[in-house]
């Protein structure tokens, strides 16, 4: 089902990014670090980019595989083509591949890699602020 209202949609996905990276990492500092250092990629670089840093900053933890599957599942609610109707979890690696695909990848659509530049930004935004307000002094 796609939803229609997309900042309620990031800041659900906000709140599942949070708990899959501290749930991960353990530990309120690493998370808000990751969220904040993903966040900055994605806005820097892009959506391609944001994909590629996560696995390669991933530890034994696999909080960037954890994020890549939420950031996935997150276009595909929202209806982001190639990720709309994509089912089951979708890898750093797979995502890549949709983002760069020739004849209907994401980033042959420039709305498309827009809005989902922005949603993902949006999102790693709401995250952050749920990883601050981790109990915790870390």
């Amino acid at each position: 089902m796609i939803e229609h209202n997309l900042d309620r949609l990031c800041a659900k996905y906000g709140y599942r990014f949070c708990q899959g990276v501290w749930e991960r990492l353990n530990g309120k500092g690493k998370t808000v670090n990751h969220l904040t250092k993903s966040l900055g990629v994605l806005q820097e670089n892009g959506v391609y980019a944001f994909f590629l840093y996560q696995p390669a900053r991933e530890s034994k933890n696999k909080e960037g595989q954890e994020l890549a599957w939420l950031a996935a599942e997150l276009l595909n609610q929202a209806g982001i083509s190639p990720f709309a109707g994509e089912t089951g979890n979708i890898d750093a690696r797979q995502a890549l591949e949709l983002v760069r695909r020739d004849r209907d990848g994401l980033a042959t659509n420039l709305d498309n890699l827009l809005l989902a530049k922005r949603l993902l930004q949006q999102a790693l935004i709401y995250a952050r602020y749920h990883a601050k307000a981790l109990p915790g002094g870390e």
